[in-house]
């Protein structure tokens, strides 16, 4: 629901397809996956056959890492490589410590961890009923950042655009070390906010994002001004 707001907010040449998981939306009734890696086949399997297009992969929070390994899923499986990956708020893959969520979190402490995070308002977390259908699905979701490996694989070929908040825990440092994931360009945009900077500075995440991918697909752009910018150029491996 959150991405399918982008598409009137994007430039009309940009197509923007929200990818639901299991367990959400229109897939209320399958079970919500706890493995990234099966997540991440799943969804290579259900997308790839539609990737007639170049195309562009965004993911948030534990959604970068599932973009990540998305991005890698396509490319084994034969479908040419996004023509940029998008990581927004979340470490990179190679430095990640998911130790504390190996096992399933009570419902107090899932809720303490999503006040930590600073995104869902608190009206929602005092509602039971809204939690007794959300907790489960979020449950899932500690899981998978609890049950991530990263296993090192040819960087890849595509560039790799990071977003970080500046009053986020997920480190610069840790934002920076993305750059090891392309053998292309890197570049790292540090917002103002929290980890939930997605939603306080979307109109300008958007735009760094319509930037992005007007310049990569060779389109006239403005002048653009950002916060805190970063970019390392690379060249391509054949």
């Amino acid at each position: 629901m959150i991405y399918a707001r982008w598409r009137r907010l994007l430039p009309s040449w940009i197509d923007v397809q929200p990818v639901e998981w299991p367990g959400r939306g229109a897939r209320m009734d399958e079970p919500p996956v706890t493995d990234p890696r099966v997540l991440a086949s799943q969804l290579a399997r259900e997308l790839g056959a539609q990737l007639d297009a170049p195309y562009a992969l965004f993911g948030h929070s534990l959604g970068a890492v599932i973009a990540f390994e998305l991005a890698h899923s396509l490319i084994d499986r034969g479908a040419p490589a996004p023509a940029m990956l998008f990581a927004s708020g979340a470490e990179a893959p190679a430095v990640r410590d998911g130790s504390k969520w190996r096992e399933p979190l009570s419902d107090e402490a899932l809720l303490r961890e999503l006040r930590n995070l600073r995104g869902t308002p608190e009206e929602v977390l005092s509602n039971p009923e809204l939690m007794r259908s959300a907790l489960p699905v979020l449950r899932a979701d500690f899981l998978m950042c609890g049950a991530y490996l990263y296993r090192p694989r040819p960087p890849l070929p595509c560039p790799v655009h990071v977003f970080g908040g500046v009053d986020d825990e997920t480190s610069r440092e840790a934002l920076q070390a993305w750059g090891r994931e392309t053998s292309a360009s890197f570049t790292l945009h540090m917002l103002p906010g929290h980890h939930f900077f997605i939603h306080t500075q979307q109109a300008e995440l958007i735009d760094l994002i319509g930037t992005a991918l007007a310049r990569q697909s060779g389109r006239s752009i403005g002048l653009h001004r950002s916060e805190d910018h970063e970019r390392v150029l690379r060249p391509a491996t054949p």
